[in-house]
């Protein structure tokens, strides 16, 4: 059975990632002063952070229904199902449209979409799991089980450097902001599941990545139940940060010096909402399916 991935921009992945990992890609459209663009096509990670900085007007929006279908429409002329992971449901409304579309019966036991409320590179993972188990022979039905199930089995955190596109946003008060500023306060955000909430405040980004560091050891200690990181990926991501990212990363490593960590920008849709500057940190466990490729690999069964 052949299975189509398909997955959006907010994933992290490029339309030239895509290609190379034979998958598909649907760029999340933006609303930049009154004019339409999507992302990695008519928009660059460069363009939008000058028009972000330039105070610009910029809103996100989500594909539009006929964009989704047409996209399932043209995979299903070549391949015998589509496995299509959004970003979370409590993120966006891109995964409760696509799941109300794959309810026609056009796409009944063909399209299958995924809310496992990942976004940016736990998403990108995601996108690597499904691509693993259609390799091992799961249908489309069987890959959205598995991975709802491990929906819980990922982590992010994040540090912004400034309150400005927060308060922006809405997601703080103009009083909390300009309190946040007066004391420089780094405030540290969290997504388990659904939600981007509040987690802790630091007074300086190395304070603020310290704090990154002992959270994700202990959930590394307690719910994933992986102290010493070798069941789970990790990940940095950054907001226009790349030299930041890469000191983190080096952090990372020196104390889980086995683990595989990548390093990426976060997506465009989270960056509107926290602006240039930040800095996250991702755990995820992996699959079962995974560790077990592992072991074989390991024991040389595998090539």
């Amino acid at each position: 059975m052949k299975i189509a991935v398909v997955t959006d921009s907010n994933s992290g992945i490029t339309q030239k990632q895509a290609e190379e990992m034979g998958i598909t890609v649907l760029p999340m459209p933006f609303m930049i002063d009154g004019e339409t663009y999507f992302e990695d096509i008519t928009l660059t990670q460069e363009e939008f952070y000058d028009r972000l900085k330039g105070d610009a007007d910029i809103s996100t929006s989500q594909p539009s229904p006929a964009d989704v279908t047409g996209l399932w429409d043209r995979l299903l002329k070549e391949y015998d199902q589509v496995v299509h992971i959004p970003m979370s449901s409590g993120l966006s409304s891109s995964c409760e449209t696509a799941m109300a579309l794959s309810m026609d019966e056009a796409y009944e036991g063909k399209v299958f979409v995924v809310d496992n409320q990942r976004v940016s590179v736990t998403q990108y993972q995601s996108v690597k799991d499904a691509l693993m188990l259609a390799a091992q022979g799961a249908d489309g039905a069987r890959i959205k089980e598995r991975l709802e199930e491990t929906k819980g089995d990922s982590v992010i955190f994040i540090t912004v450097d400034t309150l400005k596109y927060l308060k922006k946003g809405g997601r703080i008060t103009p009083a909390a902001a300009a309190l946040g500023t007066l004391l420089k306060i780094k405030p540290v955000l969290i997504i388990l599941g659904e939600k981007l909430d509040a987690f802790a405040k630091a007074r300086t980004m190395k304070q603020a990545r310290t704090l990154m560091l002992n959270s994700i050891q202990k959930e590394l200690e307690t719910r994933l139940g992986d102290s010493q990181c070798q069941y789970s990926h990790l990940a940095i991501a950054h907001t226009q940060n790349a030299e930041a990212a890469e000191e983190f990363r080096k952090e990372l490593q020196e104390k889980y010096p086995s683990a595989d960590i990548i390093v990426a920008p976060l997506s465009l849709s989270i960056s509107c909402h926290i602006g240039p500057g930040s800095l996250a940190v991702t755990a995820t466990r992996k699959m079962v399916e995974e560790y077990e490729v592992d072991q074989k690999q390991d024991r040389g069964i595998l090539s």
